[in-house]
């Protein structure tokens, strides 16, 4: 499998690039797009569907390639790969449920390959600004395809407008479904891992009082008391304009046991002042253990790049290209380190890379299950087996 990154400003940008691209027989199949919903997304699809390009597209919180991240651009990955060793799947939900529209998916894709994996996207909010359900939708894809099968991805972004994220095809988009690069894992194979980077804050906490996901007591005191004075912001609940999610669930979301010997952050959103709750962005149980979080320190990029060199050192494999699916919150908190995590990711795997800020992810820590994640740098790559 041979591939190239390119990125544009523009429709031009990105017909002057792929030219480039094909000047030393190059001849790919497929795009794997990353684009600003401030982008003609119809106008690029029209132009790589005339390359005879098969599209995978979602839209992003922010882009980038080996050497280029940008916020409100274009970065696609190239990828030149017999049509016999993949598929796309598009499904938008409609009238049905999600857990029917991703059995659906799972289906299709296991009567495609005997040994699929995949490549999953979603909106991160629709049009009517409802947050698409990531852990509802990785649980079931999970529970559909089997335990053992591989799947990585994110949910798209709107450049933190939240107002409308799609996933999208060569002719067909949706605000509401799934998109699914499925691969026949005979002859690719991923590795790949998801990691955040926050560390423990003080003691373990127990959420004791808790709906779906409003989050009333922990430790038996009011959630929205407790953790605004943890974090030295007592009294705010009477400000309106007080965002949680942008002031403090950005830094401080909360680390939470999940499976053996793991876990994943979950994250305050705002508060409920009528329930007086904390709403989080996923829903937590009563009874879950978790702890508050430091944010990431600068050892957070060693840690990410330790890891994949490790995994790297460990399969004794190489890597035909790279996809990185990146939470949108990781920018703003780490600045330039989160471009150093990303470039130095590529450098790693010395294979060209394609990602997006996500407004949530899909993957595996090392060792570990499918889950949901967010604030998580999520890595994947991909190879050609011989």
């Amino acid at each position: 499998m041979r591939s190239k990154s390119i990125h544009g400003k523009s429709v031009s940008d990105i017909q002057s690039e792929l030219d480039n691209a094909m000047v030393d027989r190059f001849n790919p199949t497929l795009a794997i797009v990353f684009i600003s919903v401030k982008q003609d997304r119809n106008a690029i699809c029209k132009l790589l569907d005339s390359k005879n390009l098969d599209v995978f597209g979602a839209t992003s919180c922010g882009e980038f390639i080996n050497g280029h991240q940008t916020k409100g651009e274009i970065a696609i990955l190239l990828l030149e790969l017999s049509k016999d060793h993949y598929t796309i799947l598009f499904e938008d939900i409609g009238d049905r449920t999600l857990d029917e529209t991703v059995s659906n998916l799972a289906n299709t894709a296991l009567k495609q390959f005997i040994n699929p994996s995949l490549i999953v996207c979603s909106p991160g909010v629709n049009e009517k600004e409802e947050i698409f359900e990531g852990e509802k939708m990785v649980k079931r894809l999970e529970e559909s395809l089997g335990p053992d099968k591989i799947f990585f991805g994110g949910m798209a972004g709107d450049d933190w407008l939240f107002k409308g994220s799609f996933v999208f095809t060569n002719e067909k988009e949706t605000a509401c479904g799934l998109v699914a690069l499925v691969l026949n894992a005979d002859k690719i194979n991923l590795k790949g891992m998801a990691i955040t980077g926050w560390k423990p804050l003080g003691i373990t906490r127990t959420v004791t009082k808790s709906n779906d996901n409003l989050l009333y007591e922990i430790d038996n005191k009011s959630a929205v008391e407790l953790y605004l004075k943890y974090l030295g912001k007592e009294g705010k609940i009477t400000e309106n304009n007080f965002n949680v999610f942008i002031e403090l669930g950005f830094e401080y979301p909360f680390i939470v046991e999940r499976d053996k010997n793991e876990t994943i952050l979950i994250t305050p959103m705002k508060i409920d002042s009528n329930e007086k709750a904390l709403v989080m962005n996923l829903p937590i149980s009563e009874g879950t253990k978790f702890w508050f979080t430091n944010p990431p320190d600068f050892d957070i990029v060693e840690e990410v790049i330790e890891k994949a060199t490790q995994l790297k050192q460990d399969s004794k494999e190489e890597a035909d290209a790279m996809l990185i699916f990146s939470c949108a919150g990781r920018h703003p908190i780490l600045g330039p380190m989160v471009t150093d995590e990303n470039e130095r990711l590529a450098e790693t795997w010395n294979t060209p890379m394609a990602g997006f800020f996500t407004y949530g992810e899909f993957g595996r820590v090392l060792n570990g299950k499918q889950n949901f994640h967010s604030g998580a740098c999520c890595w994947v790559t991909l190879k050609e087996k011989e």
